[in-house]
């Protein structure tokens, strides 16, 4: 696996991104056609148009409740991270977005880094900007 940093730290899973989705979608309009050339007895047609936003939803949800979880375990191991540094927890200031970035920090830079994301306010594309030696997270889906 390459070396990670700020520019290919993004992860594109290209069965679920580039095929599932665009087949969900594939799916969604020829539902639609199909219900707008109904002319009687449109059940079935209705019936479809449903599944079909049915299965977007769940696709869209399986991601989010996924990354969510994640992010409550980076939130968890980064403020573990930070109390065996510096013998205390983050500042309650902190968001969870500006965690998920200092994940990429390395120790020498974590905590400087995070005094300096809530001192100003850094937004987590900020955040992942200003690290000097990247520390790569291969784990993320």
């Amino acid at each position: 696996m390459p070396d990670q940093n700020f520019k290919n730290h993004t992860r594109l899973v290209k069965p679920f991104h580039f095929v599932a989705y665009p087949i969900m979608v594939a799916v969604l309009v020829c539902a639609i056609v199909n219900l707008c050339r109904c002319n009687e007895n449109c059940l079935e047609a209705w019936m479809i148009l449903g599944l079909a936003i049915a299965l977007i939803i769940i696709a869209w949800y399986a991601r989010v409740f996924a990354l969510t979880a994640q992010d409550r375990a980076i939130r968890a191991e980064e403020n573990f991270r930070h109390f065996i540094l510096t013998g205390k927890p983050f500042d309650k200031r902190l968001r969870t977005g500006q965690i998920i970035a200092l994940r990429f920090a390395p120790d020498e830079e974590f905590v400087q880094l995070a005094e300096r994301a809530v001192a100003e306010s850094l937004r987590p594309k900020e955040i992942k900007a200003a690290i000097v030696n990247w520390k790569g997270d291969h784990h993320r889906v």
